[in-house]
């Protein structure tokens, strides 16, 4: 005991501070708890339903804990991003952690497939227009962090693209905009409007941060790349730009397909199109898949594993129905 008082009379001796001040204020302050720490009263009061529909506030926690996961993710690729050196391990590891948040992500669409009552959604539905999950900026962040911005822009994108394009070229050309932006008319949702008007600067502040630097990059500049990572980065890519946008997809068709046609999304995106991975073409790391498995991104495949050969579904999922 008295070496730890030691250490912190020694430690505020070194900040030019009086350590009896630090140790006399301790003595007086409250023993933290739980619920403080947590913010567990704060937590809980930020579901504002819109309507008196009870299972509007399923709907609002769900997509809560989801931006909780994406900052996960986040939160280990600006460490990686941020870094001057990276090895292959540090990757390893933080890169398993997104997976684990990712499949998080995949097993949590339960909730929304199966946890409200269809009736219910299909009323509170119409109470959130034009808002969207679309306007979800993290997913936007991850993305800037993980790879180039030309690996953001589909076939269709890069066919408009002037001659080394910059940032700001990218970014109008990416591949995000097709959900709300009609190119032949100009127009674009009123979605899609507010969100550039929120967000558009920060994504291209980031993305010319990153420049050079993303995790894209910087894998492509690691000379010694072990199988372990490889398939790690390509477990993570696929997971998070192939089975989530699926089972996105199809938790969507459940609530939005009717017997009689087609229910329109909240913020009036063609959903069918824009979330298929197909549509998307979002691949972080390109260079780690071969020329075929990149032709049927988003089709169920089988990759050859050594001895083993396993679809893409089974492999790179714990859930066999997803």
């Amino acid at each position: 005991m008295s070496n730890t008082i030691d250490q912190i009379i020694k430690k505020y001796q070194e900040l030019g501070e009086n350590p009896e001040t630090y140790l006399e204020g301790l003595l007086h302050a409250d023993p933290i708890t739980y619920w403080d720490y947590v913010e567990v009263d704060t937590l809980l009061s930020l579901q504002k339903p819109r309507t008196p529909f009870k299972d509007e506030v399923i709907f609002i926690m769900y997509h809560q804990v989801t931006e909780l996961l994406l900052k996960l993710i986040r939160h280990e690729l600006e460490q990686l991003v941020d870094g001057d050196i990276i090895d292959k391990n540090q990757v390893t590891v933080k890169i398993g952690r997104c997976i684990r948040y990712t499949e998080m992500l995949i097993s949590s669409f339960d909730i929304m497939k199966d946890g409200m009552d269809p009736g219910e959604y299909q009323k509170f539905r119409k109470t959130l227009t034009p808002a969207s999950g679309f306007q979800s900026a993290q997913f936007r962040y991850i993305e800037i962090l993980c790879t180039p911005l030309e690996n953001l822009i589909n076939e269709e994108g890069r066919q408009r693209l002037p001659q080394n394009p910059s940032v700001e070229e990218y970014v109008d050309h990416i591949y995000w905009k097709d959900a709300g932006y009609d190119r032949s008319t100009g127009k674009k949702t009123l979605t899609l409007q507010r969100f550039e008007e929120k967000y558009l600067e920060d994504f291209i502040t980031l993305a010319k941060k990153v420049q050079g630097l993303t995790l894209g990059d910087k894998i492509s500049q690691m000379g010694d790349r072990s199988s372990l990572l490889v398939q790690t980065l390509k477990k993570f890519d696929y997971l998070y730009n192939v089975e989530w946008p699926m089972v996105h997809l199809r938790t969507a068709a459940h609530y939005l397909e009717e017997k009689n046609g087609q229910i329109a999304a909240t913020g009036g995106s063609k959903w069918k199109k824009y979330l298929h991975p197909s549509h998307q073409q979002r691949k972080f790391f390109p260079a780690l898949w071969t020329e075929i498995e990149k032709e049927q991104w988003g089709e169920p495949k089988t990759i050859d594993h050594g001895n083993k050969e396993q679809t893409t579904s089974t492999y790179y999922s714990r859930r066999q129905d997803l």
